[in-house]
């Protein structure tokens, strides 16, 4: 019998058919490759000890490139938590490969869906413990949703979480949600021992966490380095069956990664110069021509991949604004817009353009055909050009574009001053427009602006990312749904845009409610229909997954032979990587 309810509050790959929200939100803060942070890394290196415990092997050595200082926070609830804390020291009920779709039990070994989608529940894994020796038992599971919505909010369509026994939990829905099933199960868990106890969670820096992964032991904190050691009680440590092990030929017996090492960089140039010396293991940023810059320097051990599965980056417009609220000048903005080059310049060949669908490359069987095929986001002047003066954009005496109001038209794109890349895409579509008549300026301050400015709704348009999902239900969502528009002023973590279409919403409710892969893929298929013809956001390219390493000290990388997982170091198939990875004997 159920023994605790919580309100919501104010293994095997199998197939998987639900959606994944993304745990943070904000893009890679990226820039090219320069020689002008030698000095300040060779400070940094000096003073972590090179990667290299004094009296032990070398740690796996990974950089953030967006983080000049660490702050000691390791609060699994937060946006502002230290690198690793949801990919090596929590983890949650199953982890989702979004470059396959599959899905891996993991704190949870199974999990059943009610008929009618009102409710879900877990499994929990036996003999899986915390890392002070106490078991895992299913009230951790009620104390973290009720903390997670305490702190962050979300998940609306959620009910009620019950404890059935110490091993199975059940959570019940206020409405049919199949594809609940990967968001609730992609939570990060953490001990109601602790957080039960903790009176303002939001506040609280968790500096000595408690959790069940791999890597639970904080050691060596500095303001730009610190270590993450082995969880000697670790479930996993002699598991044999997770999608990374049995794909690299994990044994038991074999030696584990002795820890990790982790350091804080202020821009891509200082963090790409460390791959490029060799000083760390893993290089998960942008790097321009990283064949020349990196690869060529040691071809036997250094290797690169970025399969285009990250979130569609694209062109977002405030559409509460004039002339932004109107689809007619959206759509002609597409249409001017030269994705071929933005793809092989501003990307430097890594990314390929985007289709009316929006939709990344991991989505081919959800595309409708017609819809990735119409002309939308193919580059034709003459198209755009006809279509804002039909639409009553035309141009004045002076060449320039007016808008409605018989002013001329003047465009702001923000977008982060590290993201190098992303800058490039940027004046590209600032010369586009120039060439139809609109003039438009990049403002580049920093990332925390822009984010700022996004998440308040004050922005006017801006270069950035969107939301991910094991199906695209996620995407649309968050493109389309009325039930994701926050009012200007309102703190917003999706729908930046401000959109949302009824008719696209009750479709959003239709594929939420049906159970079958190929019923869901039909309702998308209409859903894209609605998204070309109202266009809310303007798709560029699907975003790569960056990710390079050596080898040269640990092996069992996923690649594009063995994709497993991505290289991403800030994924939830992180852990599938760090429990495959192996010192090189």
């Amino acid at each position: 019998m159920p023994v605790e309810v919580s309100p919501v509050l104010p293994g095997a790959p199998v197939s998987l058919v639900s959606p994944v929200s993304p745990r943070t939100s904000g893009p890679s803060r990226r820039q090219v490759l320069t020689g002008g942070a030698t000095g300040a890394l060779a400070v940094l290196l000096a003073a972590s000890g090179c990667s290299r415990k004094a009296d032990g092997p070398r740690l796996l050595t990974i950089p953030r490139e967006d983080t000049g200082t660490f702050i000691r926070n390791f609060n699994p609830f937060t946006t502002n938590s230290a690198p690793m804390t949801g990919q090596a020291i929590y983890e949650p009920l199953l982890i989702v490969n979004p470059l396959s779709g599959e899905v891996t039990p993991w704190l949870a070994d199974s999990w059943a869906m009610s008929d009618g989608a009102t409710a879900l529940t877990f499994y929990l894994r036996p003999g899986v413990t915390w890392s002070d020796g106490r078991p895992l038992v299913a009230k951790d599971v009620v104390t973290t949703f009720a903390v997670h919505r305490a702190v962050t909010g979300g998940y609306d369509y959620l009910d009620s979480v019950t404890v059935n026994n110490a091993t199975a939990v059940t959570l019940t829905f206020t409405r049919p949600y199949s594809v609940a099933l990967q968001e609730l199960g992609s939570q990060l868990i953490a001990p109601d021992h602790v957080w039960s106890a903790i009176s303002e969670p939001a506040e609280y820096p968790n500096p000595e966490p408690i959790a069940t992964g791999p890597f639970t032991r904080v050691a060596n904190f500095q303001a730009q380095s610190f270590d993450l050691m082995p969880n000697p009680t670790y479930w996993g440590n002699n598991r044999q069956d997770d999608a990374g092990a049995s794909s690299t030929g994990r044994t038991a017996d074999q030696d584990s990664l002795p820890g990790i090492r982790m350091l804080a960089f202020a821009g891509n140039d200082s963090a790409n110069l460390a791959a490029v010396s060799g000083d760390v293991d893993w290089a998960p940023q942008y790097m321009a021509d990283i064949q020349t810059a990196y690869i060529d320097k040691d071809p036997a051990h250094r290797h690169y991949w970025f399969p285009g599965a990250d979130s569609t980056i694209q062109w977002t417009l405030n559409t509460t604004k004039a002339p932004y609220n109107d689809p007619a000048f959206r759509k002609a903005l597409s249409q001017a817009i030269d994705r071929k080059t933005i793809c092989a310049t501003g990307m430097s060949g890594y990314a390929q353009p985007a289709d009316p669908t929006g939709l990344s490359e991991s989505f081919q069987t959800w595309k409708d055909p017609a819809v990735a095929a119409a002309p939308l986001c193919t580059y034709d002047k003459a198209a755009a050009t006809a279509a804002l003066d039909a639409a009553g954009y035309v141009l004045g005496a002076d060449s320039k574009r007016l808008g409605l109001d018989g002013k001329p038209l003047t465009l702001t794109i923000q977008v982060g001053s590290t993201s190098s890349d992303w800058l490039s895409v940027a004046r590209i579509i600032v010369q586009n427009l120039a060439d139809i008549g609109i003039s438009a300026t990049v403002d580049s301050p920093d990332w925390t602006e822009v984010t700022a400015a996004l998440e308040t709704g004050t922005f006017e348009t801006a270069v950035c990312w969107s939301s991910l999902g094991a199906t695209p239900y996620t995407y649309y969502e968050a493109t389309m749904s009325t039930q994701k528009v926050k009012p200007i002023g309102t703190h917003a973590l999706e729908n930046y845009h401000r959109f949302g279409d009824e008719q696209a919403t009750a479709l959003l409710s239709r594929f939420a409610a049906a159970t079958d892969q190929a019923g869901q893929i039909e309702i998308c298929r209409q859903i894209q229909q609605r998204y070309a013809d109202q266009l809310p956001v303007i798709p560029l390219f699907p975003g790569p997954v960056w990710g390079a390493y050596t080898d040269e000290n640990f092996t069992g990388w996923p690649n594009r032979d063995n994709p497993y997982a991505s290289l991403s170091t800030r994924a939830a198939t992180t852990v599938l990587v760090l429990n495959a990875l192996r010192p090189r004997g």
